[in-house]
């Protein structure tokens, strides 16, 4: 069972504009891991798998990967046990992962998605991917406290997981509201479209 709210609360969310006119996400998390445990379960084929996807390629700085259903892109910084930046569906779209070590056995990790606005339309945007990063820092903290589930991909569907999801889009939601990036409108139109998309069990 997952304490939603708990687990809710354990996640900060941020809408930005970017200097070059992008759109970010930006999620951070503590976890009870020390970093290079932490790293390796991002980064290792064997153990990405158990919480988030299969994951093939060229798994180097320089390299590529390709997430099995879903994005690809190329590796263009992989500096361990603090920093791994990939493009992640498209040349343009940006994922970059930082970790920071909290004394030994806990490590922050910073998870900023940047598109150009262009792609995003708006800030709003973020109710697009922010649920979707959401759910994997919830499932990387779950593994690592050895709460394996069998299918990962299955778990993510779970009435249980939907619930969580609802509130993930109420705080992204929040999230784009104080960020100012979006109108009315257009945050009304993403919030119904994330919905369908992450609870359509619920909806």
């Amino acid at each position: 069972m997952i304490d939603i709210a708990d687990q809710l609360k354990a996640i900060h969310r941020e809408v930005r504009e970017g200097s070059e006119e992008t759109i970010g996400v930006l999620l951070r998390r503590t976890y009870d891991a020390a970093a290079a445990d932490v790293w390796d379960a991002v980064t290792d084929p064997d153990r990405l798998k158990r919480w988030f996807l299969p994951v093939s390629g060229d798994l180097r700085e320089g390299g590529n990967f390709q997430l099995e259903g879903n994005a690809g892109g190329d590796i263009l910084t992989c500096a361990p046990p603090e920093l791994l930046r990939v493009t992640f569906g498209g040349e343009t779209s940006v994922v970059e992962l930082r970790l920071t070590e909290d004394g030994d056995e806990r490590t922050t990790v910073e998870l900023e998605h940047t598109v150009p606005k262009a792609m995003a339309g708006s800030g709003a945007g973020a109710l697009y991917v922010g649920p979707g990063w959401d759910e994997a820092l919830l499932s990387l903290a779950r593994f690592l406290a050895a709460e394996v589930a069998d299918d990962p991909v299955a778990a993510r569907n779970t009435r249980e997981m939907q619930e969580y999801n609802l509130g993930t889009i109420d705080a992204w939601t929040a999230a784009v509201e104080a960020s100012g990036t979006a109108t009315d409108e257009e945050l009304a139109a993403a919030v119904t479209a994330a919905k369908a998309q992450y609870a359509p069990d619920l909806t």
